[in-house]
């Protein structure tokens, strides 16, 4: 009897694990937020994040959260200076945006290293979504962006 309360204690262990090292990205706005060293106003102000751009939230505390950004740096942010609306970041010199998640399909647009683009869907078989803030509508491979 002992032996199965302390496997399903370590089974259920496992699982808050496995659940809370999901990663969640979420995107800056609704206007550009300040980058702090720690969790308060008071502290140093390392960098001002533009609209749009996309974290990963590493650490939620209270009002405040812990982020990575593309380059792999970590910050502390306001949590209210996030976006439900998600983004991604092009980190190849040149995506193609084609008309379906094909790489025969036929391109719609080009995006530049550095470009954010809202993510339209969810990631499907190695593809992406992706909307340009001029209207285009593609698909781009999951590989050549971050944030997703």
């Amino acid at each position: 009897m002992r032996l199965v309360s302390l496997l399903s204690v370590a089974v259920g262990l496992i699982l808050i694990s496995a659940e809370s090292s999901a990663i969640d990205f979420k995107s800056v706005g609704p206007g550009p937020a300040i980058m702090y060293d720690a969790p308060t106003q008071k502290s140093r102000k390392m960098h001002v994040a533009p609209i749009g751009m996309p974290v990963e939230i590493v650490f939620a505390n209270g009002d405040w959260v812990r982020v990575r950004d593309a380059a792999g740096e970590l910050s502390w942010m306001e949590s209210r200076s996030l976006a439900a609306q998600r983004t991604v970041v092009v980190e190849v010199t040149q995506a193609s945006a084609r008309a379906s998640a094909s790489e025969s399909a036929p391109i719609i647009f080009h995006a530049a290293k550095g470009v954010v683009l809202e993510l339209a869907e969810p990631p499907a078989s190695g593809w992406i979504k992706v909307k340009h803030r001029d209207g285009d509508i593609g698909y781009i491979k999951a590989l050549e962006v971050w944030g997703e």
